[in-house]
């Protein structure tokens, strides 16, 4: 019998080794967004995946938006994941949103984590006075507005640009296909804690070794963003990917790979 925290999060353990990768998606994705990855990592690894409240084969029911309102509620669960479980030593893999859930979660239980691995991320989306995030409010209330007059439009026009290498549609349906397998009224309000979120602040509480892999062309994650995160973070090392868009783990997984082997060794 699965326990409670397992099934709500749809965990899944694989791999042969005592080391333990933890990977998590990012938003309008689920575990499977890292098939093209976490085999590579299976003889030497534990590998432990899941899905978040809303997203893959979770349970739904789990929901509740007061818990999800912020990022936090997210970082509970990784959290409460790695209890569950008794990992330690943790190394935790992160796409995009998920960079800065992990990054919360380590602050609050480093015991947990040995290193963090941050794909694509952003501590703030929003452009403000000094920091360029990439968007500016107006932009987003647009988006959102599409979003919720029209998800299946907006997952299919969002999906490719947020993939990039539109020499290779078939990137951008893999994208348009998870993000229409997501429960639409959940991945609402996890778009708008996700874009409004600010964690700048947070950067200097991490403690725990970091990696950053910031691509080019990423319209989610500027160029900029690496040296912020890697300039206001303690022991946080910066892997600029010839990869572009923000997925490489789809688009490019053998760079991907070898960028995390390297900060694992």
């Amino acid at each position: 019998m699965r326990n409670s925290i397992s099934k709500r999060n749809n965990v899944t353990i694989r791999g042969n080794g005592e080391k333990v990768l933890l990977f998590a998606h990012g938003f309008g994705c689920d575990q499977n967004s890292w098939q093209f990855v976490k085999d590579t990592f299976k003889d030497d690894y534990k590998l432990v995946l899941f899905d978040y409240v809303g997203a893959g084969k979770s349970d739904l029911k789990a929901y509740n938006s007061s818990r999800y309102g912020s990022l936090n509620g997210y970082a509970t669960d990784v959290l409460e994941i790695c209890e569950e479980l008794n990992l330690e030593n943790v190394v935790f893999i992160g796409h995009s949103v998920s960079s800065m859930i992990g990054m919360l979660a380590a602050i609050d239980e480093p015991s947990f984590f040995e290193k963090l691995v941050f794909v694509g991320p952003s501590p703030r989306y929003l452009n403000d006075q000094g920091y360029h995030g990439g968007f500016e409010r107006a932009d987003l209330e647009a988006l959102f507005d599409f979003m919720d007059s029209n998800y299946l439009g907006w997952s299919s026009q969002l999906a490719p640009a947020i993939m990039g290498n539109p020499e290779r549609p078939e990137l951008g349906e893999f994208l348009t296909s998870s993000f229409c397998s997501t429960t639409p009224e959940i991945a609402r309000e996890f778009a708008r804690v996700t874009f409004f979120s600010d964690n700048r602040t947070d950067l200097p509480k991490l403690k725990v070794p970091s990696l950053t892999l910031q691509c080019t062309d990423d319209i989610i994650a500027p160029m900029s963003i690496g040296n912020y995160i890697k300039a206001h973070t303690p022991f946080n090392e910066l892997y600029l990917m010839e990869a572009s868009g923000h997925c490489p783990h789809i688009s490019e997984p053998q760079e991907t790979i070898k960028a995390i082997k390297q900060f694992l060794n």
